[in-house]
C-alpha cells in the first residue's frame, strides 16, 4: 500500500487558523454586502463536517472492499511516484467533475450534495457542511481504478481535492488575477456554484480546475451578487434534518406519484422535474366532449 499522508488531517490547524480570521475580518471590517457568519448557521456546518467524519468512516467500509476487488481483478498497475502522482490528481480531478455534475443532476444523488448548498451564508464553514451520505459517490472512480490506481491513491487525491476547495467558501476574497481564474476554481466561481438564482444554477462543478466548465459548457462567470442557499430553502438548523430532507421529499413524492414512470421520474429525473401528462396514470375514461 503507497505510504501517503493524511492531508485533511494535517490541514485541520489551517482550517481552524482561516476561519478564525475569517471572522475577525467581518468584526473588524463589516460588509453590509456579504453574507457574512450566523451562530447557527455555523455550529449546524461545523455538527454537519463532524457528522460526515463518522459516517464516511461506516461507507468507506464497502467502498474499500469493492474497490479493492476491482484493482485485484485489473491486470494495470500505475506506480505512485512523483511524476504520476499529478497525472493521477489530474484524473481525478476530472471524475470529480462528473461526480459532483451527477450530484446535481439526479436527484437521488441531490438528495446527499444538497446538504452541502443548504446554507444560505457563504463562508470557510459553509466547507465543513458535508452530507452524511457519501456512499454516493465512489462509482464515479471506478475507472481510475480498473486502470490500475491503488485505491489508497484514489484517497489521497480526492483528499486533496478537499481540502483544496477549503479556501474558496469565502466572499472576502475578490476576482484573482485572469489566468487563475481561468485555469483554477476559485472563490469567484463557487460564489456562482452555490448560488440560487436562475442563471447560476448547476454551473461551476469543477473542483481544482475550472477548465472542465469550460470545456463541457457549465461555466459562468460571476457577475450579479449571488443569493445562497436553495431555490426552496429549509428552515431548519438540526443537523438530522439537514442531512435527510430531500430524502424524506423524495419518499413524499414517490407515495404521491401515480404510476412506475413517475415514480422513476421523481427519483432519477433532475430535482426540478415535473411530471407531465404522459407521465401520470389515467384516472378513467375520458369525459365527452360537449355537443355542437
Amino acid at each position: 500500500m503507497p505510504n501517503l499522508p493524511d492531508v485533511v488531517l494535517w490541514s485541520i490547524p489551517a482550517f481552524v487558523l482561516l476561519t478564525v480570521v475569517e471572522m475577525v475580518s467581518y468584526r473588524l471590517h463589516p460588509d453590509e454586502d456579504a453574507a457574512g457568519y450566523e451562530t447557527k448557521d455555523a455550529a449546524t456546518s461545523l455538527g454537519m463536517g463532524i457528522g460526515s467524519l463518522v459516517f464516511d468512516f461506516l461507507w468507506k467500509i464497502p467502498i474499500v472492499a469493492i474497490y479493492t476487488a476491482v484493482y485485484e481483478l485489473t491486470p494495470l498497475r500505475v506506480p505512485v511516484l512523483w511524476w504520476t502522482i499529478p497525472l493521477m490528481l489530474l484524473a481525478q480531478d476530472f471524475f470529480y467533475y462528473w461526480q459532483h455534475r451527477g450530484h446535481h443532476v439526479i436527484r437521488i444523488l441531490w438528495a446527499c450534495h444538497v446538504v452541502h448548498h443548504s446554507s444560505r451564508k457563504f463562508n470557510l464553514t459553509t466547507a465543513l457542511r458535508q452530507p452524511w451520505t457519501s456512499l454516493t459517490s465512489w462509482p464515479f472512480y471506478l475507472p481510475m481504478i480498473a486502470l490500475g490506481v491503488h485505491p489508497a491513491a484514489i484517497a489521497f487525491c480526492y483528499s486533496v481535492n478537499l481540502v483544496y476547495q477549503f479556501w474558496i467558501h469565502t466572499e472576502r476574497i475578490d476576482k484573482l488575477p485572469r489566468p487563475f481564474e481561468y485555469v483554477l476554481n476559485t472563490p469567484s466561481h463557487h460564489r456562482v456554484h452555490h448560488a440560487s438564482q436562475g442563471g447560476y444554477l448547476d454551473r461551476n462543478f469543477g473542483g481544482i480546475l475550472i477548465v472542465w466548465d469550460r470545456l463541457f459548457g457549465s461555466w459562468v462567470g460571476e457577475t450579479d451578487k449571488p443569493v445562497f442557499g436553495l431555490t426552496k430553502n429549509i428552515e431548519t438548523y438540526n443537523p438530522l434534518r439537514v442531512a435527510t430532507h430531500e430524502y424524506a421529499a423524495i419518499a413524499r413524492d414517490v407515495r404521491a406519484a401515480t404510476s412506475w414512470r413517475e415514480r422513476a421520474g421523481r427519483v432519477f429525473r433532475g430535482p426540478g422535474w415535473q411530471p407531465g401528462p404522459d407521465t401520470r396514470e389515467s384516472t378513467g375514461p375520458a369525459a365527452p366532449e360537449p355537443a355542437a
